[in-house]
């Protein structure tokens, strides 16, 4: 158990707690990741991909049922992760804390900073699949390529699609049922 104050357990709604009295500037995210803290600052390219893919998943989600770099806890040693974009179930309502659940998320997108990008290829994409979420996207503007994992089972992914910006993606095994342009996703 670690101690915080000399009495208290140390969880993450503590660890978000200070965080959020730390001076972070803005259009920094932060998020915990296996207990570890990751400060990022958001790129104009980031945002661009980010806003494309949530405008396109609108045909598929209502507004309520989307979220970007919202906290939500997934399973493991303290992962509050932060999403770029989120897609949650229908039906799927916050908990007491006003957080959404886990189990909800059908799929997540996460796009590449070069900092935390071994996160987002590692210790996510394991917990995404621990979580049984049903689709994974990682959209990578320094590889120009997007990689769809899908089927979780035992802390992975059976199925990962790799195209190259430019090409369609076809997210049906998102539950989306939606093809999703990357014509005009920027690179960085």
């Amino acid at each position: 158990m670690t101690v915080v104050d000399g009495s208290a357990e140390l969880t993450l709604d503590r660890l978000f707690d200070a965080l959020e009295k730390m001076p972070v500037p803005e259009g920094v995210k932060v998020e915990i990741v296996e207990g570890n803290i990751f400060m990022s600052a958001q790129r104009q390219v980031h945002w661009d991909i980010t806003l494309d893919i949530i405008e396109q998943l609108r045909a598929a989600y209502p507004r309520k049922r989307l979220a970007s770099d919202v906290r939500i806890d997934f399973p493991g040693h303290f992962n509050g992760f932060c999403s770029d974009v989120a897609a949650l179930a229908e039906g799927s309502v916050q908990d007491d804390k006003g957080r959404w659940r886990h189990e909800d998320v059908e799929f997540v997108v996460e796009v590449i900073s070069k900092r935390t990008a071994v996160n987002d290829y590692g210790s996510k994409k394991i917990t995404y699949a621990t979580a049984g979420v049903p689709a994974y996207l990682i959209a990578d503007p320094f590889t120009g390529r997007c990689h769809l994992f899908t089927g979780p089972k035992d802390r992975e992914y059976t199925t990962e699609l790799s195209v190259a910006f430019g090409r369609d993606i076809n997210l049906g095994a998102a539950r989306t049922g939606l093809v999703l342009k990357t014509d005009e996703f920027p690179r960085d």
